[in-house]
């Protein structure tokens, strides 16, 4: 895939949208992936992506041609969701933290659930909950680069993530209950 990745972004920064719209089709499914995390609605993920093909053409000749494409984009996409939820202010801040409901066996319990189902349950969180789970956990942010690209403090990350754990452990045992017996 990446063989001709340099040929389409240097039609898309000529701005040819034969370019643009080959670019968008090798790349929707891998971003839809990134951006239905964020927020529980399909349409709100697809209106991110949409803003951050945008941002990819509009700034492509920012992108150092020596790193692999997909982790610039993924970033893209990450910071337009957050963007998207500040601006429709839906990023509240949560700090309680419940004790975390333990498990034997995340492996075990991994493999009686699916993907779609495991993101369901994701979506179900809160968008502050969320937001910090998918940043730390999926992303590889650390808590000082969360707190800082949220506005909130290290203690309020780590403590939103512990919930979120928490509340994601509970709600996969709970549906292992109720569709696996």
């Amino acid at each position: 895939m990446d063989t001709n990745i340099h040929d389409i972004l240097d039609g898309c920064s000529r701005n040819e949208r034969q370019a643009q719209q080959e670019l968008y089709k090798l790349y929707y499914g891998y971003g839809m992936s990134v951006s239905i995390r964020y927020v529980s609605a399909e349409n709100e993920a697809r209106e991110i992506l949409n803003d951050s093909f945008m941002k990819v053409y509009n700034n492509v000749e920012k992108y150092d041609r020596k790193q692999p494409f997909k982790p610039w984009f993924r970033k893209i996409v990450v910071n337009t969701a957050l963007n998207h939820m500040k601006k429709n202010k839906k990023l509240r801040l949560q700090t309680n933290i419940d004790e975390a409901y333990h498990l034997s066996s995340r492996e075990e319990i991994l493999s009686k659930i699916g993907y779609q189902e495991l993101i369901k349950i994701v979506q179900g969180l809160s968008t502050a909950y969320r937001t910090v789970f998918n940043m730390y956990v999926i992303d590889g942010y650390k808590h000082d680069e969360i707190s800082k690209k949220l506005g909130i403090s290290v203690g309020t990350s780590k403590s939103n993530l512990s919930k979120a754990r928490a509340i994601l452990q509970q709600r996969v045992v709970k549906h292992l209950e109720l569709h696996h017996g």
